[in-house]
């Protein structure tokens, strides 16, 4: 089998389109409709590809078409190909232009209140005219989805323990620890010496015992010698804790880049209260074997710099 003949001159980029619009829709006549060709079109350009590959490609039902195992390898080779010439395109709109495009990221809320802004403004300083997405994606929680699917580029998060996704690369950013916060305003905030003991029977905002940060911040009480209180107000929302936090009237734990940039813009006070270190990492992840555009490059060196200038 000759296969440099087959492929390079008797398979398309127009075919493989074909068959990925035909293996999206489950019907030639609806692959049809969406690529705006005759059914007759569609069903020739199957044909062809399977009688030159050798292989059947689809199985045809009374309901549509079913992807083989011949055609689901095609159709990965495919997508990967169709990848690559978007990167490709990508590459060429920067060079000509490196003050624009588009890039898409996904990441959590926490993530949003902490590095994501910083690591935001610092990129659209340099490239003004690039267009950022911030899709919700939560790495703790393991929403991988967008990422394997091609709505985001990349995910920033904090990493799980352990991690076992293999067709992830991981990228850590820096190990985060967890403080004490209080509001400006707080009576806590003028103390030089605090103690999370003495820091019990305040009221506290505190995400739920079980969830993945709650579970976190016990452990952190747990090794302190304490007891974990029990929140008067339990939530994920990290606007709400950080909003509640700053009246002065509740404390919290929170991760120390979110305390660091929400100090000012909602008037956080980090106490002088020595936590147990935590073991937890902010990440960056991608998709092994597929390549980052450069604006997810650029991204990249700013959310490294941001972690750096936390880390010291």
């Amino acid at each position: 089998m000759d296969w440099s003949d087959r492929i390079g001159r008797r398979i398309k980029l127009r075919d493989l389109h074909v068959m990925l619009a035909v293996a999206e829709s489950g019907s030639m006549a609806k692959a049809s409709q969406k690529l705006a060709i005759s059914h007759p079109v569609v069903s020739k350009t199957i044909s062809d590809l399977e009688q030159t590959l050798g292989v059947k490609l689809f199985d045809r039902t009374s309901r549509g078409v079913e992807v083989t195992n011949c055609g689901a390898a095609l159709l990965k080779c495919g997508v990967s190909v169709f990848d690559e010439m978007r990167q490709g395109l990508k590459q060429i709109e920067f060079l000509t232009d490196p003050t624009s495009g588009e890039l898409a990221v996904g990441c959590s809320e926490i993530m949003n209140a902490g590095i994501m802004p910083a690591i935001c403004e610092r990129l659209l300083q340099q490239h003004p005219g690039v267009q950022l997405q911030v899709i919700h994606a939560d790495v703790a929680l393991l929403q991988f989805n967008p990422l394997r699917e091609r709505k985001v580029e990349l995910m920033v998060g904090r990493l799980p323990d352990p991690f076992v996704e293999d067709d992830l690369a991981v990228e850590p950013l820096l190990q985060e620890p967890f403080v004490a916060v209080a509001g400006v305003n707080s009576p806590w905030a003028r103390r030089r010496r605090v103690e999370l003991a003495d820091l019990m029977e305040e009221s506290w905002v505190l995400p739920p015992l079980d969830s993945t940060p709650g579970r976190i911040i016990s452990g952190i009480f747990v090794a302190s010698g304490l007891k974990s209180p029990r929140p008067e107000i339990a939530t994920l929302s990290i606007q709400l804790t950080t909003t509640l936090i700053a009246t002065g009237k509740f404390v919290g734990v929170l991760p120390n880049s979110v305390a660091q940039f929400s100090s000012r813009r909602v008037g956080l006070k980090i106490l002088p209260a020595k936590l147990p270190t935590t073991l937890d990492a902010i990440a960056i992840l991608t998709v092994k074997n597929r390549t980052p555009g450069p604006l997810a490059k650029l991204f990249i060196e700013q959310a490294r710099s941001v972690a750096k200038s936390l880390s010291t």
